[in-house]
């Protein structure tokens, strides 16, 4: 049995009771139900809850019902609602996991006529090219892109200026110094970090782990897709860099720690860095107007090893809209002309929620050019690329993840948490083959 298709199997006995009330077919008197299900963002659901109210207006005879769910736990929540044949209609999440579902065959091609356009060459035509690249199969397109993201480094001016250090000038270009950085910045109670430097995004090891990796050289897999890991004296040089990060060496982090961009708007002198996205700055403009405005933040360029070989920043990744393939085709044409209309106000979702939409007209806008910071994460994106795409990369982000927190947490040496990881991750290959 495929590993892929043993995944969609998992967990779907305690994760019916979330999904039960989902419904696949049109309701009474021709009305069509669609669910939506989304990542949380209290900026974006603002204006989506006013696109649909908007759109429902339009068609009376559709229903739609917008479910948040929290980000980190969507993806399983999605895989097991799929399994269960009883996904919702409509959902996004990265296209590292949603990149399996196109390949299997999960999700429909898109409608082009409902969507408002007259083929797909018309469709990439209106966007930066490659958009497509990674939702495109036998010539037709599956998503249409929410948003393009990449992350760099939010900064804390004051935090740094309290551990007796200017923003400015020190802060950290390699990883290197961000270690050394965030070792001078960190203020711990005992073995409790109550201030942290900086701290990874834990989950989203593919994103922003595997970069590091490349940066020094090495690979998930082989140009050929055949062998596991490339340059072991890559990866274990970053092992041994999370591990000294971690409580077992310089403790300046750990995964047991709240998400660093979750508590760096508050600027409670407890998080000077953060890795995140351009929309942290519309999340930071509503949690906390006072910091957004008081210019005591910025952002700065994802840092790079001493002796890197490559000069590889943080990948960037999509958010694509989807829609599932198992709904009906009544549902699905709805479903696709209210993607479009939520789409087509990409500069409100640029203003409002700090996502971009990469379409031609958005990125050639002077408005576009002239918002804060715009600079440092186009910079980025052109030395980046996009993030590991796979039809198993959701399974081998989860064995990095666990040879990651092994070395960290659980004192496994660097070496055996690598062949670990080659065999898990060799064995799904070979299974491929």
């Amino acid at each position: 049995m495929r590993r892929f298709s043993w995944l969609f199997t998992v967990g779907v006995v305690i994760s019916l009771c979330l999904i039960a009330s989902l419904s696949l077919g049109v309701g009474a008197a021709g009305t069509i139900e669609l669910t939506y299900w989304t990542h949380t963002d209290d900026n974006r659901t603002e204006i989506e809850d006013r696109y649909i109210a908007e759109f429902t207006e339009m068609y009376p005879n559709v229903k739609i019902k917008r479910v948040v769910n929290e980000g980190s736990k969507m993806g399983d929540l999605v895989l097991t609602a799929f399994s269960a044949q009883n996904a919702p209609d409509i959902f996004n999440l990265p296209i590292e996991q949603q990149y399996a579902y196109v390949q299997h065959h999960r999700v429909a091609p898109v409608n082009y006529k409902a969507a408002g356009y007259k083929g797909a060459d018309d469709l990439k035509s209106q966007y930066l090219d490659g958009t497509f690249d990674a939702v495109t199969m036998d010539g037709e397109i599956y998503g249409l892109p929410l948003e393009l993201t990449n992350w760099c480094i939010y900064i804390n001016k004051r935090i740094f200026r309290d551990a007796g250090l200017d923003p400015e000038k020190d802060y950290p270009k390699t990883w290197e110094e961000m270690a050394d950085i965030s070792d001078k910045i960190a203020i711990r109670e005992g073995d409790i970090i109550v201030r942290r430097g900086f701290d990874f995004r834990y989950p989203y090891y593919l994103v922003s782990v595997l970069p590091m990796i490349e940066q020094l050289g090495g690979k998930l897999l082989s140009d050929d897709g055949k062998k596991a890991i490339v340059n072991d004296e890559a990866w274990l040089k970053v092992l041994e860099y999370v591990r000294d990060w971690g409580p077992h060496g310089r403790n300046l982090g750990s995964p047991t720690y709240t998400s660093p961009r979750k508590i760096w708007n508050k600027d409670n002198n407890d998080m000077a860095m953060c890795l995140s996205g351009f929309y942290q700055q519309g999340r930071l403009r509503i949690d906390n107007p006072e910091f957004f405005e008081s210019n005591e933040w910025m952002v700065i360029p994802f840092p790079v090893f001493e002796k890197a070989v490559n000069n590889v920043a943080c990948s960037y990744y999509g958010h694509y809209m989807m829609v599932n393939a198992q709904t009906s085709k009544e549902k699905q044409e709805m479903a696709w002309k209210f993607i479009a209309y939520m789409l087509d106000h990409p500069m409100e979702y640029l203003m409002k929620v700090n996502i971009m939409q990469p379409r031609k007209d958005l990125l050639e806008s002077e408005e576009f050019k002239e918002l804060p910071y715009m600079d440092i994460f186009m910079g980025d994106m052109e030395k980046a690329h996009i993030v590991f795409l796979h039809e198993n990369g959701y399974q081998f982000e989860r064995f990095i993840k666990e040879a990651v927190e092994s070395v960290m947490l659980s004192e496994v040496p660097p070496k055996e948490a690598l062949d670990t990881l080659r065999e898990r991750i060799q064995e799904v290959i070979d299974a491929e083959l």
